[in-house]
């Protein structure tokens, strides 16, 4: 079978495992990055096949000035994509970070205490909330 065969190229900045949802990025960084074995790589990821890791492998190999590229430009969307996130945190983990600061400085009973009176918190809110009908979401 053709190498380019075991992937799937969705677009310039994106190819991933055939079948998968898998980017090559993720198999070379274990790869590269922590020096696992096809073996090992294979066993974090079981529902890709021994071939799959080796034709990642393989694929960096002979594309390497390519394929490094397309690392690079990986992991500066990453640090980007990182940057954005923490400059601009969701609602969700802004109130988690807020939590966090606030328990801190209790003891350990002022803590139950204050996560007892968030989760009664959190759970008025949804309570408030209309519910919505299965069938409607269906």
């Amino acid at each position: 079978m053709p190498l380019e065969e075991y992937f799937d190229f969705l677009a310039p900045n994106d190819i991933r495992i055939r079948g998968h949802r898998i980017g090559i990025e993720t198999l070379l960084d274990e790869y590269l990055s922590n020096a696992r074995t096809p073996e090992e790589i294979q066993h974090l990821y079981p529902t890709l096949r021994l071939a799959d890791v080796y034709a990642t492998i393989l694929y960096y190999l002979e594309n390497q000035d390519a394929v490094s590229r397309y690392l690079a430009d990986w992991e500066e969307y990453c640090r980007r994509s990182e940057e954005a996130f923490d400059r601009d945190p969701p609602p969700i983990v802004a109130r988690v970070k807020e939590t966090l600061r606030e328990l801190e400085s209790c003891s350990p009973e002022e803590r139950i205490r204050l996560l007892q009176e968030r989760n009664s918190e959190r759970r008025a809110r949804e309570d408030a909330r209309p519910k919505q009908d299965i069938a409607e979401v269906a």
